[in-house]
């Protein structure tokens, strides 16, 4: 979840605005009440495009860890590993490619056990207009249990749209996304459509502290003849520090999530209160 940050312009910090922000976080997570297998998108790029086709103009990186509060043997843990790319840059927009492995760890088997590897891989384009992007996208996600008996795939591919774009007020920096999809393979899930909304939040205290805010919010439509059952909703709210090194930074932070279908299998909605560490690319 990191980004270079070029503020194109600094405005005169406005309380409500930072206050009516904060509010539409809350908003998303409340009304949209992560994902199976959350995975950053790409962000949107401030930087001006190229002035000619380039190859291999940017990169974000993250490896995370979330230390999660729940009643539940089976969720410790949760990780992640990976990140995306811009392969070229065209000038009218970018193809990107995405890629991010989660583990979750419990304490079933023994203190630290990975019981599930979840795959997201999603390859997207999109043509600039002025300071939005909009992208075309193809999304997978698979997931694997570790350590017990599974023999069948568990796995949705997603052909959809997503809106990027971001804003600066007051000095801060606020990333906004929005994607939404039809599901055209599917093993195992139910889900029909996906939709979600992502807001990002960065205000810097100085050059090497900020502060941040993100909350996602993701609904799924199914398929009520497979297991019976109505429009799912996820989310994920967090905050914390920002501490920026000359490569990279390291994100601290708390929060809340609601994630769908938790376990691969049971189809259950499982809830828990989380602090972690996230070190990113600059």
């Amino acid at each position: 979840m990191s980004h270079r940050a070029t503020e194109t312009q600094r405005t005169k910090p406005h309380c409500s605005v930072t206050l009516c922000l904060c509010g539409f976080l809350i908003f998303v997570f409340l009304c949209l009440c992560g994902p199976p297998a959350y995975a950053q998108p790409p962000l949107p790029r401030p930087e001006a495009p190229a002035a000619s086709p380039d190859f291999l103009t940017h990169y974000n990186f993250h490896l995370s860890g979330d230390a999660l509060s729940i009643d539940d043997p089976r969720f410790s843990w949760q990780t992640h590993f990976g990140g995306d790319i811009d392969l070229v840059d065209y000038v009218a927009g970018r193809a990107n490619i995405l890629m991010d492995y989660e583990a979750v760890l419990g304490d079933q088997l023994r203190l630290f056990d990975p019981n599930q590897g979840n795959y997201t891989l999603e390859a997207s384009a999109s043509l600039r207009a002025g300071a939005t992007e909009i992208a075309g996208m193809l999304h997978h996600v698979s997931r694997h249990l570790s350590d017990r008996p599974k023999d069948f795939a568990i796995a949705w591919n997603v052909v959809g749209v997503r809106a990027l774009r971001r804003v600066t007020a007051g000095g801060a920096t606020i990333d906004l996304q929005g994607s939404a999809g039809r599901v055209i393979a599917r093993a195992y899930v139910d889900y029909a459509w996906t939709g979600d909304a992502d807001v990002v939040i960065r205000q810097p205290v100085n050059a090497h502290v900020g502060v941040f805010a993100h909350g996602l919010g993701e609904l799924f439509g199914v398929d009520p003849a497979l297991a019976g059952r109505d429009t799912q909703r996820g989310g994920r709210l967090e905050g914390g520090l920002r501490l920026n090194g000359r490569a990279g930074a390291v994100e601290l932070f708390a929060g809340i999530e609601r994630r769908v279908d938790a376990d691969p299998l049971d189809r259950q909605r499982q809830r828990w209160i989380f602090v972690g560490f996230r070190f990113v690319s600059r």
